[in-house]
């Protein structure tokens, strides 16, 4: 049965958000990461700066959407490559990390890393083409709907983020033990990586 409103079928769209936002990625998996080496409140400035960087992204999707393809036609190519190089760039910083307490003198990542990120992902810009494209396609295209919809699913992404921070941070005292530390890491560095790879393949796929 559809849920509809504004032409917007919410039975479809939300089982997809949700699923989309909350399964692992870059955002989540550095989020997770970080809340393990440096807790909920440091990393706050990385989480808003993700929040911020997929609002300004969805904001560019909902205004583009219907030309970019067009005029641009190489455009998620290139951000593929981009993005992946970013994302393995990550992945390595991910692996070196210390999450030992005295050995935590580097800074976690910051705002402007939160943000870049999201610029550079093309899946989070991929589910922003899909989301005005196809689920909000026939919603009126006034200025409204265009900042009001990419505000809503920044703040899913928010709460996405927050919930595997915590979870990062619930596990942060086994990280004492350095084995379970660098297998951690490496798990987590490894993820990033497979996700570069099928952001890079993905070229090949289409």
């Amino acid at each position: 049965m559809k849920m509809a409103f504004m032409g917007i079928d919410f039975a479809a769209l939300i089982p997809f958000a949700l699923i989309t936002t909350f399964s692992p990625g870059p955002n989540t998996l550095l989020s997770a990461s970080m809340g393990m080496g440096f807790g909920y409140k440091r990393s706050l400035p990385f989480l808003l700066g993700i929040w911020t960087g997929f609002t300004l992204l969805f904001i560019a999707c909902a205004f583009l959407v219907n030309t970019l393809a067009q005029k641009l036609p190489m455009f998620r190519d290139v951000l593929a490559v981009v993005g992946s190089i970013y994302i393995l760039w990550l992945a390595y910083k991910s692996y070196k990390a210390s999450y030992r307490v005295e050995d935590q003198l580097t800074e976690p990542l910051g705002f402007f890393n939160g943000m870049v990120l999201q610029l550079l992902n093309p899946k989070v810009i991929i589910y922003g083409f899909t989301i005005f494209s196809t689920y909000l396609g026939d919603m009126e295209k006034h200025l409204g709907s265009i900042l009001l919809a990419p505000v809503a699913f920044a703040t899913l992404s928010l709460s996405a983020t927050t919930t595997w921070t915590l979870f990062g941070a619930a596990i942060s005292t086994f990280m004492k033990h350095s084995k379970v530390a660098k297998a951690i890491q490496t798990i987590f560095a490894l993820s990033l990586v497979l996700i570069a790879f099928d952001m890079f393949s993905s070229i090949f796929n289409r």
